[in-house]
């Protein structure tokens, strides 16, 4: 039986994203899309590249419109879809690809984005390890969801078998991520335009006020970090329109070897069909990753330096985002967890 879907905010660079994997899906069903200061027009009008989409209109986000469907995914900026999810009626399965439901401590939403705190939904992140198992054991059946933010999976997958492992410690964590600007949105802003960004690496929130940080230390202390967690963040806006490469280090635990490292990273993510480690000496590419749901990790130890160095990439807005919300929808809903989604990228 088809299952119907609906869309809010489906003229942003993400909603754009999830209708463009969801019409791959042999079983899920775009039924209605929303928007706000676009609605009214048709989706194609604003989402130009979705030509098999073209019979659908944009109306207003409410819980009205979006209530009935089987499954709804949200796509709204921080702040605009906790209201609105609780007010939806006869909806299986939410999923939300802001970060009104992520984070679990009413202290760090205070702290970094402030307003209304909602209660978290069960974290989007299938091979995420927590405790002795992997997330997608609580995404089976889950009825609500919160897909993650692009920068915090990818700094998490990076780091949670080293930690679950004990090679490396948590207390010293550094990472720099190379980011395209899509991850910031389709809204006009000074900063992001072709002119402000070609030729130039701008770096942003830079001091540990991103918002993704707090999101990266739950996922490691559901992955078993204890004592102190501690993450130095600094991205940088290059200019792709997609992608994220994430070189991150952290200190070498006492008494490991690069071959005790490399076991870690190898037992977590061998069956994984979306997370690949690559082999020794080689190092991920974003170009290698765009278009596909797969996040690719390329991993060395520094010897002079004790630190472990990962380098993470994926496509912001499919593993990152979208990719990560239909492969987490698919576990909910009882489906085959690579349904829809492709571990191929396009090249060149």
């Amino acid at each position: 039986m088809t299952i119907s879907v609906a869309v809010a905010g489906a003229s942003g660079y993400a909603g754009g994203e999830l209708l463009r994997l969801l019409e791959a899906h042999p079983e899920l069903r775009v039924r209605t899309v929303t928007a706000h200061s676009n609605a009214g027009q048709r989706l194609v009008d604003v989402q130009p590249h979705l030509r098999s989409l073209a019979h659908l209109t944009l109306v207003e986000t409410t819980a009205e419109q979006l209530s009935g469907h089987d499954v709804v995914f949200f796509a709204l900026p921080h702040g605009a879809s906790g209201a609105l999810t609780a007010e939806l009626r006869d909806v299986r399965l939410a999923v939300d690809c802001g970060a009104d439901h992520r984070l679990t401590d009413p202290a760090d939403w205070a702290a970094f984005y402030g307003g209304e705190f909602f209660d978290a939904w069960t974290y989007g992140v299938p091979e995420l390890i927590v405790g002795a198992g992997r997330q997608r054991d609580a995404l089976a059946q889950a009825s609500r969801i919160a897909a993650p933010g692009c920068n915090a999976s990818t700094v998490a997958l990076s780091l949670a078998p080293g930690i679950s492992a004990g090679v490396i410690a948590a207390d010293d964590l550094v990472t720099v991520l190379a980011v395209g600007p899509s991850g910031a949105g389709k809204a006009a802003k000074t900063h992001l335009l072709g002119a402000e960004l070609m030729g130039t690496a701008n770096p942003y929130a830079v001091g540990g006020t991103h918002r993704h940080i707090p999101e990266i230390i739950q996922a490691l202390r559901g992955a078993g970090a204890s004592g102190d967690v501690s993450i130095s963040f600094t991205p940088v806006l290059v200019p792709m329109s997609r992608g994220i490469l994430a070189t991150t280090t952290a200190k070498l635990a006492p008494g490991q070897t690069a071959a005790t490292v490399r076991a870690a990273w190898e037992a977590a993510y061998a069956d994984e069909p979306f997370v690949h480690l690559l082999p020794e000496g080689q190092f991920p590419r974003t170009a290698d990753t765009l278009g596909a749901n797969t996040c690719l990790i390329g991993l060395a130890v520094d010897e002079a330096a004790g630190r472990v160095v990962v380098i993470a990439a994926l496509d912001n807005l499919v593993k990152g985002t979208a990719g990560a919300a239909i492969q987490s929808a698919n576990l909910a809903l009882g489906l085959p967890e690579t349904l829809g989604l492709s571990q191929n990228g396009v090249a060149p």
